[in-house]
C-alpha cells in the first residue's frame, strides 16, 4: 500500500502561483511513477502531469503545458506541482496518484490521495 497526502492548495488570484506537494508513505516511493490529476465540479477527472521514478520522463496535459512544472524528491518521498500563471479554469480539486508508468489515463494508477482544492479567482 502507498498512502498519499496532498497539500498546498488554496485561493489565489488569476496570474498567481501555487506549489502543491504530495507526500507518500508505505511502499518504496521511488518504485512508482507519480501523476497529478484535477477534477472540477461536474467534469471528468483530467490528467495534469506525470513523472517517472528517475525524472527522465515527464508528461504534461495540453492545458497546463508551459505553466505547470512537476518534480519529485525521492529522498523526501514527495512529488511537487509548481503552478504558475494560474487561470480561473484551473480551479479544481487536485489529486496525486502513484502507478507503474507516467501515464495519462486514470486507470493506470493504483493509489490516490484525497485531493487538495485550488481556487483561482478572476
Amino acid at each position: 500500500q502507498v498512502q498519499l497526502v496532498e497539500s498546498g492548495g488554496g485561493l489565489v488570484q488569476a496570474g498567481g502561483s501555487l506549489r502543491l506537494s504530495c507526500a507518500a508513505s508505505g511502499r518504496t516511493f521511488s518504485n512508482y511513477a507519480m501523476g497529478w490529476f484535477r477534477q472540477a465540479p461536474g467534469k471528468e477527472r483530467e490528467f495534469v502531469s506525470a513523472i517517472n521514478w528517475s525524472r527522465n520522463t515527464i508528461v504534461y496535459g495540453a492545458s497546463v503545458k508551459g505553466r505547470f512544472t512537476i518534480s519529485r524528491d525521492n529522498a523526501k518521498n514527495t512529488v511537487y506541482l509548481q503552478m504558475n500563471s494560474l487561470k480561473p479554469e484551473d480551479t479544481a480539486v487536485y489529486y496525486c496518484a502513484a502507478g507503474g508508468q507516467p501515464a495519462t489515463q486514470k486507470a493506470r494508477y493504483d493509489y490516490w490521495g484525497q485531493g487538495t482544492q485550488v481556487t483561482v479567482s478572476s
